[in-house]
């Protein structure tokens, strides 16, 4: 039997304080599918996630391109808050959106989506701490486990994980919105 995302390659975006839990699970599910998971940084240095545990990143985020990928991954913690900061990131963000590629957010990224601004006009939903941040910027925020907005995939904490990681791995073997 094929696996549901044999050939797709999906960046997980990482920087100091990622959320741990988020990052490996998710990134495991994808490899658990076929798919290639890139572990994606602002630097090819090791980072050190929200619970303590290492991630080494083997691409810089500046070096990917939205055409080349099937995918990407703003996992939450407090690495959006510095992911967020990057010109690099955020227009890589707008290029998956533009090209309707499957963006996967969860928790506390929707701050970088936020700062992309693909978000006006969408439902989405994240850790309440982010709520009235994706209100604010124009969001309707549903509080649900998990859930599709046309290319953007949705995920409310880590005990949503699970759920996530099905809308995710459906969406992207459905392929581009």
């Amino acid at each position: 039997m094929p696996l549901a995302l044999s050939g797709k390659k999906i960046a997980i975006l990482v920087a100091e304080g990622v959320e741990d839990l988020e990052f490996y699970v998710t990134s495991m599910r994808l490899q658990e599918e076929g798919a290639e998971a890139i572990a994606a940084g602002l630097a090819i240095e090791p980072v050190r996630g929200k619970n303590g545990l290492e991630i080494i990143p083997s691409s810089f985020i500046g070096s990917l391109e939205a055409r080349a990928l099937d995918g990407l991954v703003l996992p939450g913690g407090w690495a959006p808050d510095k992911l967020r900061r990057s010109a690099t990131v955020t227009e890589l963000v707008r290029d998956m959106d533009r090209l309707g590629k499957v963006i996967g957010i969860i928790c506390h990224g929707g701050l970088i989506a936020i700062s992309a601004g693909i978000v006006k006009g969408r439902r989405s939903t994240g850790s309440l701490g982010i709520r009235d941040d994706l209100t604010n910027a124009g969001s309707t925020w549903i509080d649900e486990p998990a859930f599709r907005e046309g290319n953007l995939v949705w995920g409310r904490v880590v005990a949503d994980i699970p759920a996530f990681c099905r809308e995710l791995v459906a969406a992207l073997a459905d392929g581009p919105t």
